[in-house]
């Protein structure tokens, strides 16, 4: 599980020449001659021998008993879903690789660690359908959700957005990871918060770094209808010397170039013009 947790909670079948096959025999301090044995079948009637690593075997035999318990999915159900033949932590597999490395699970949220659950929500989100008249205000009743299927469901729309934008800030392309791969810099935000009943659809959602959604929350910048970026006259009101970085004013400049954002190549996902309206006439200070 913690192979799985290294790489984003997924691997791939085990076969030679992938990568996790001698990573994983490097952890458990294998030799060559250990981690190249081979096992023999003798098939006489049809007079001829299958040669089978015995240590791709054991490594199945292992995911296989995760898969039992429920850890992790199989390649053939992964499949189903993504179209690649991966085993992929399942939530209570991801909770379980947590507590192997002693990080307290209210700290689940902090990774882009992928879980069948998870996987499952972003990829409804993916292929939902553009509505031509879309209400980005949930108007639903509100109910006491279980805490659980809430945080499952902000990390599924989290995972949809950030994948769209190919990891990167809509508006200052920035796309950084930490050096152990586990958790992007980039963070998935609501247009339409969810303090306002904002759905977590990906028509609602922009992919920003931490500095560019914060100044997207407090309304220090909106969006065109254009898809734009456009910029509060209330930011010349403020000290000289506030909002720069190494003596370049920032939002200042981010005024005056009125760039397009970065967006993802299907236009199906870009974000609905109802969000930014809402956006603009609620939060944006003009």
């Amino acid at each position: 599980m913690l192979s799985l947790f290294n790489h984003n909670g997924v691997i791939r079948e085990f076969s030679a020449g992938e990568e996790i096959v001698n990573e994983i025999a490097l952890h458990f301090n294998l030799n060559e001659a250990q981690s190249s044995a081979h096992l023999e079948t003798v098939y006489r009637k049809e007079n001829r021998i299958k040669r089978s690593s015995l240590w791709h075997r054991l490594l199945f035999r292992a995911a296989d008993s995760l898969a039992n318990q429920s850890l992790v999915s199989r390649p053939t159900t992964t499949a189903k879903l993504t179209g690649r033949r991966e085993w992929m932590l399942t939530e209570m597999g991801f909770d379980s690789a947590l507590n192997l490395l002693n990080i307290p699970i209210e700290k689940k949220e902090q990774f882009s660690i992928k879980s069948f659950e998870v996987e499952k929500i972003a990829k409804k989100i993916h292929s939902a359908s553009r509505p031509v008249h879309y209400d980005p205000i949930s108007q639903e009743k509100k109910i006491i959700k279980v805490e659980k299927d809430v945080k499952i469901r902000l990390r599924g729309f989290r995972q949809a957005v950030i994948e769209a934008y190919d990891f990167k800030c809509a508006v200052c392309g920035l796309k950084l990871c930490t050096p152990d791969f586990t958790s992007w810099e980039v963070e998935a935000a609501h247009i339409v918060p969810h303090g306002f009943m904002g759905k977590d659809d990906i028509w609602n959602g922009l992919a920003l770094c931490r500095l560019h959604h914060w100044a997207f929350d407090a309304g220090w910048f909106t969006l065109t209808h254009d898809l734009k970026t456009e910029v509060s006259v209330r930011i010349n009101d403020l000290p000289n010397h506030f909002g720069t970085m190494h003596g370049h004013p920032v939002f200042q400049e981010l005024a005056a170039n009125k760039s397009p954002i970065f967006l993802p190549k299907n236009s199906e996902l870009h974000p609905h013009v109802n969000s930014i309206n809402w956006h603009r006439e609620v939060i944006f200070s003009k």
